[in-house]
């Protein structure tokens, strides 16, 4: 990568796997591309997109964070600014966009804007995280960047406002909420990708799961530890009986992120598997050939995501839907033979081999 304002190649502060042209699709998950497909089906919601798109304020929110924020650069808060270079050299991102640090007390990261994003992080956050957790917190935010995130979070960001304002309209805040109810669920499952670009990034799990942890548990990593945290995971998923899984669901809605936990545990699963290592050894999606992608391959891999899920889930809901999902294949195939004669002859009944075929 290019500074443009010293046309000095910027490279990282230590020695990282570099990933040029990398697509997003290499690091998306697969539920990240399904609830954006199903956001996009949304009765309603290309309308809401277009008009959106052309009413808000972009210039307006960028005078905002200049006038009122530090602007990340060579002379302020130089290490992010090393740190976001770096990041965006790893990932092979061209233009380095704009990063704001903003007076917040609560440890947040965003990445917004219409036309170009802009990320922003809060003082809360750069006090708490150390330079390597802080480093793979940047790459998170590169990662939403690169795969064009910012757009659809900052519609999300204008439509929770919104609903707040209209909500004393009869009616009007259905439609409103309908929408940003999908708008969540598609940013929970963004979110588990842009942590994989964060990890790409840094290249130090143990780094992003203490900042995940610290996240969670605030500035007392003495008192937390990796495989405890982990546990806590595993047993917010099985843990309970259906109401239970009920109370999860509705404890999410709400949400602009997924549980901490999860996300932790998603990563690590995600850093163990052969994709990650694949991606770590050079072989990866192009950009180059994301015009070649066929959407129908990306919903069928989704699909097959989901379907996993449910059926390795020891959530006690997710159980019921797979049992149920695998007695309705079980009396569809039996349905089949019965009408189809695969059983036996003559409308007889299926011998005990046809019956299992």
């Amino acid at each position: 990568m290019t500074d443009s304002s010293s046309g000095n190649e910027k490279v990282p502060s230590r020695q990282r796997q570099r990933f040029p042209d990398i697509s997003s699709r290499a690091y998306e998950h697969p539920a990240d591309r399904s609830a954006l497909v199903a956001l996009r089906k949304l009765s309603g919601f290309d309308t809401v997109f277009k008009a959106l798109s052309g009413l808000l304020p972009e210039r307006s929110l960028r005078l905002l964070f200049l006038s009122d924020s530090v602007r990340v650069s060579d002379a302020q808060f130089a290490h992010l600014n090393d740190m976001l270079r770096d990041a965006c050299y790893i990932l092979d991102l061209t233009k380095v966009p704009p990063m704001y640090v903003t007076q917040d007390p609560k440890p947040n990261a965003m990445c917004i804007g219409l036309d170009e994003p802009i990320i922003v992080v809060t003082t809360g956050l750069v006090e708490l995280l150390d330079e390597e957790e802080m480093r793979a917190v940047i790459g998170h935010e590169v990662g939403h960047a690169l795969s064009g995130h910012a757009v659809y979070r900052t519609i999300l960001l204008f439509l929770t406002n919104l609903a707040l304002k209209v909500a004393w309209i009869p009616l009007g805040n259905v439609a409103i909420m309908a929408i940003v109810t999908a708008l969540r669920e598609w940013f929970r499952k963004s979110e588990l990708s842009a942590d994989r670009a964060g990890l790409l990034v840094g290249q130090d799990i143990q780094a992003s799961m203490r900042g995940l942890m610290k996240i969670a548990g605030g500035n007392h990593l003495h008192e937390m530890n990796v495989d405890a945290f982990l546990e806590q995971a595993e047993e917010y998923e099985a843990g309970g009986d259906l109401r239970d899984s009920v109370l999860k669901i509705l404890n999410l809605l709400p949400r602009s992120h997924p549980f901490t936990t999860v996300r932790a545990a998603e990563l690590k699963k995600w850093a163990e598997s052969r994709d990650y290592q694949r991606i770590m050894d050079g072989h990866y999606p192009r950009r180059a050939e994301d015009k070649d992608t066929s959407v129908t391959d990306s919903i069928r891999e989704s699909a097959a995501h989901y379907a996993d899920s449910v059926r390795t889930s020891k959530d006690p809901l997710m159980k019921l839907v797979g049992d149920i999902a695998g007695g309705a294949g079980d009396l569809g195939g039996r349905l089949r033979d019965k009408f189809t004669g695969a059983g036996g002859a003559g409308g007889s009944q299926p011998s005990e081999e046809g019956g299992k075929g």
